[in-house]
C-alpha cells in the first residue's frame, strides 16, 4: 500500500492515511485483509511507540492509537468484542470518570447515539438507493429498510429532543424523517473529530451487508451501558453517608439510567429485521468475539448487587477479569448503599419511600431489557449452543432471572413486550459461502448474548470477497 508506505517514511499521527487502509478492510472484510497491509500497520505501531505525542498532536496520537488497536486484534490474536465493536475508538465515559463528569457523559451518550444511528440509516438509504458498493452481499428488501429507519427513529428521538434539536424532523414518512436525521447530523452535530470516530470506529469482519447495522446497534447499546454504570457509581456515592440532602441527586442519576435504559428497547426489534443467513455468513468470522466480554454491562450488574460466587466464577466474569477484581476488591454496590440508607434514622419513610421507588423503577427496566433479549434469542437462536463457554438460550434465561438488588423486594419479572418485527429471511445471492452445518441463525450478542461465533477458516473459501472489489466508501471519500 503506497500511502502507507510513503506515510511510515514521515510518520505523523495527523497525517495518517485513513481512507486507503480503511479501504483496506472495507473491500474485503477485516478477517480476510492481506498479511502485506497489516505487517505494514503493525510496522506504522512500532514507529509510534518510539515518539513521544506532542501537545498538539495528543489528539491525532490517540486516535491513531486506538485506531490501531482495533485493527491490528485479529492480527495480534486478540480480537474479542470490545475491538469488534471498536469501543477504544469510540472512547466511551467511564464508571471511574467521577460524579462531576455524569452530565457530561449524559449528553455524549446523547450526541452518540443520535450519530451512530443517523449513520446506520445513512447507509442503509445509500445501499437502497444504489449510492454505495461497500458491504453488497445480501442487500434488504425496501420493506426491511423502511422498517430500520423506524425503529432506529424511535430510539434517536429522545436524545435528540434532549439536545435541543427535536424539531429538525418533520418528515412525515420514515424514510423522509431518517434523510434529514443524517443531514441534521452530518451538517450540524459532527464536529471534525466525531466525524473521524464515525469513519473509523466501522470495521466490518466480511462484506455482509446486515454487519452494518448489527455493529452500530451493538455500539448504541454499549453507548448506553456507558452512562448507566457511571450514573450508577454516581449514585452509591452520593448515597454513602451523605444523608437525606444527597437523595434527590441520586435518584436524578437512577431515573437517567431508568429512561435511557428504556429508550433502547427498540434496538432488539432493529436487530429482529436483521437476515438470518446474513447472519450466518459473516458470523463465521467472528469467531473469539462474545458479547459475554461486555465490560460495561457486567460493571452495570456487579454496580447494582454484589454477583453470587456461583455467576462470579462463571465464564461471564471469568471473561470480564477486570470487572471481577473490582468485585472481589470489595467494590462499592448501590444495594448496600440503599441498605444503609434505609437503615438510616436520617431519613423520613418518605425518602425511603422514595429510594425504594427509584430502585424499583431502575430494576424493572433491567430485568423487561433482558426479558426482551431472551425473547429475540429464542426466536433467532432457538435452542442451540452460543458463544463465550455459553448454553446459548438457556443461559439467557437464567440470566434474566437473576435479582438486581437484594435490598429491596423486587416484583416478579415484568413480561417484557413483544419483538414485533419478523427476522427477514433471504436466499444468498450467488457466490455467497455457505455457513458451516453447525453455524446458528444467532441471537444478537448484546449483553451476555450467546453469540456462536464457529471457528474461523485459514483463508477465504470460494464466493468469498477478492481485492478487486468495487470502490467502498472509504476510498470515494479519499
Amino acid at each position: 500500500m503506497k500511502e502507507l508506505t510513503d506515510w511510515l517514511a514521515d510518520p505523523v499521527p495527523s497525517r495518517f492515511p485513513y481512507p486507503a487502509v480503511t479501504h483496506a478492510y472495507h473491500v474485503v472484510g477485516k478477517h480476510f485483509v492481506p498479511d502485506e497491509t497489516l505487517k505494514l500497520l503493525a510496522l506504522a505501531r512500532e514507529r509510534l511507540v518510539s515518539q513521544a505525542p506532542t501537545p498538539a498532536g495528543a489528539q491525532h496520537r490517540l486516535l491513531l492509537d486506538r485506531f490501531l488497536d482495533t485493527a491490528l486484534d485479529k492480527w495480534d490474536g486478540r480480537y474479542d468484542y470490545p475491538t469488534y465493536t471498536s469501543l477504544n475508538v469510540l472512547g466511551l465515559p467511564t464508571a471511574d470518570d467521577g460524579p462531576d463528569a455524569a452530565e457530561g457523559a449524559r449528553i455524549t451518550r446523547d450526541r452518540l447515539t443520535v450519530q451512530l444511528l443517523a449513520d446506520l440509516l445513512r447507509f442503509e438509504q445509500a445501499a437502497a438507493e444504489g449510492r454505495t458498493a461497500w458491504l453488497p452481499e445480501m442487500r434488504p428488501d425496501a420493506r426491511t429498510v423502511e422498517k430500520r429507519c423506524r425503529l432506529a427513529l424511535r430510539v434517536a428521538r429522545p436524545a435528540l429532543a434532549r439536545l435541543g434539536h427535536g424539531e429538525r424532523i418533520t418528515a412525515e414518512e420514515p424514510a423522509g424523517q431518517a434523510a434529514q436525521l443524517w443531514e441534521f447530523v452530518d451538517g450540524e452535530l459532527l464536529e471534525p473529530y466525531e466525524r473521524m470516530v464515525l469513519k473509523l470506529s466501522m470495521l466490518p469482519v466480511y462484506i455482509s451487508h446486515d454487519e452494518h447495522m448489527f455493529i452500530r446497534v451493538l455500539q448504541t447499546f454499549e453507548t448506553t451501558f456507558a452512562l448507566l454504570a457511571l450514573s450508577i457509581r454516581t449514585a452509591i456515592g452520593g448515597l454513602d453517608g451523605a444523608g437525606p440532602g444527597s437523595l434527590p441527586a441520586a435518584t436524578g442519576h437512577l431515573k437517567v439510567a431508568e429512561t435511557v435504559l428504556a429508550e433502547s428497547a427498540p434496538l432488539f426489534s432493529l436487530l429482529a429485521t436483521m437476515q438470518v443467513e446474513s447472519f450466518r455468513v459473516f458470523r463465521e468470522y467472528t469467531d473469539g468475539a462474545s458479547a459475554i466480554q461486555s465490560r460495561n454491562y457486567k460493571l452495570v450488574e456487579s454496580l447494582c448487587r454484589m454477583p453470587d460466587q456461583e455467576r462470579l466464577e462463571s465464564p461471564a466474569y471469568r471473561s470480564t477479569p477486570e470487572v471481577r477484581e473490582r468485585v472481589l476488591a470489595g467494590q462499592a454496590t448501590l444495594d448496600d448503599a440503599c441498605a444503609a440508607a434505609l437503615a438510616d434514622p436520617r431519613f423520613t419513610a418518605g425518602d425511603r419511600e422514595l429510594l425504594t421507588a427509584s430502585m424499583l423503577g431502575f430494576a424493572g427496566a433491567l430485568r423487561r431489557w433482558r426479558q426482551t433479549h431472551y425473547r429475540i434469542a429464542v426466536r433467532m437462536l432457538g435452542t442451540r449452543s452460543g458463544t463465550g463457554a455459553t448454553e446459548g438460550t438457556p443461559y439467557l434465561s437464567s440470566v434474566r432471572k437473576i435479582p438486581v438488588f437484594r435490598s429491596i423486594d423486587e416484583a416478579p419479572a415484568d413480561e417484557a413486550p413483544a419483538v414485533t418485527e419478523t427476522p427477514a429471511a433471504a436466499e444468498p445471492p450467488p457466490g455467497t459461502p455457505a455457513a458451516p452445518a453447525a453455524a446458528a441463525p444467532g441471537s444478537p450478542p448484546v449483553a451476555d448474548a450467546p453469540a456462536g461465533c464457529p471457528a474461523a477458516t485459514g483463508a477465504a473459501p470460494t464466493g468469498c470477497p477478492v481485492t478487486t472489489a468495487p470502490r467502498t466508501e472509504s476510498e470515494e471519500a479519499a
